[in-house]
Order: structure tokens, then C-alpha cells, then sequence
């Protein structure tokens, strides 16, 4: 089991930063794919950004491609999404996944665990 914490929401101005933080309980983090989805209000969830397990090679989303980083410290067992020139169009609850595999996926249903969600509010 994995359990999974999300920090870092907020309420920013367009154009602002925040950097959002996701840490993973167990052994073996190193192991998992870790990935951020959004969902907004009356929208669904959507990917945002995976990163893989071993090598670290990220996946962004077109939408946020130039503006949002992703970044894993596996001896914290930590992920964090740095988010930069912030759009209103950004706002969503914002959540962390992990999957147990070997490949990064853009689809939500194969991600195993979920965090509780963190919100990004951006104002115009």
C-alpha cells in the first residue's frame, strides 16, 4: 500500500509560481511512476505530467509543456511540480498518482494510488 500527500496549493496571481509537492509512504519509491492529473470544476480529470521510475525521463501534457517542471528526489520520497507562468485556465484540483510500473502512462486508470488532491487557484 502507498499512501500518498499532496502540498504546495494555493491561490496565485497569472503569471505566478507555486510548486506543489507529493510524498510517498513505503519502501520502494524508486520503483513507481509518479504522475500529476487535474481535474477542474465540471471538467474531467486530466494528465498533466508523469515522470518514470528509473531513469526520470518526464511526459507533459502540451498544455503545460515550457511552463511546468516535474522532478522526483528518491531519497526523500518526494515529487514535485514546479509551476511557472501559472494561467487562469491552470485552476484544478491537483492530484499526485503512482503506478506500479515500468512505463509512464497519460491514462488515469492505470495509476494504483491517489492522493487526496491539492487546490491551484489562479487569478486573472
Amino acid at each position: 500500500q502507498v499512501q500518498l500527500v499532496e502540498s504546495g496549493g494555493g491561490l496565485v496571481q497569472a503569471g505566478g509560481s507555486l510548486r506543489l509537492s507529493c510524498a510517498a509512504s513505503g519502501r520502494t519509491f524508486s520503483a513507481y511512476v509518479m504522475g500529476w492529473f487535474r481535474q477542474a470544476p465540471g471538467k474531467e480529470r486530466e494528465f498533466v505530467a508523469s515522470i518514470s521510475s528509473t531513469s526520470g525521463i518526464t511526459d507533459y501534457a502540451d498544455s503545460v509543456k515550457g511552463r511546468f517542471t516535474l522532478s522526483r528526489d528518491n531519497g526523500r520520497n518526494t515529487v514535485y511540480l514546479q509551476m511557472n507562468s501559472l494561467k487562469p485556465q491552470d485552476t484544478a484540483v491537483y492530484y499526485c498518482a503512482s503506478r506500479q510500473a515500468l512505463g509512464s502512462s497519460r491514462y488515469s486508470v492505470n495509476y494504483h494510488y491517489w492522493g487526496q488532491g491539492t487546490q491551484v487557484t489562479v487569478s486573472s
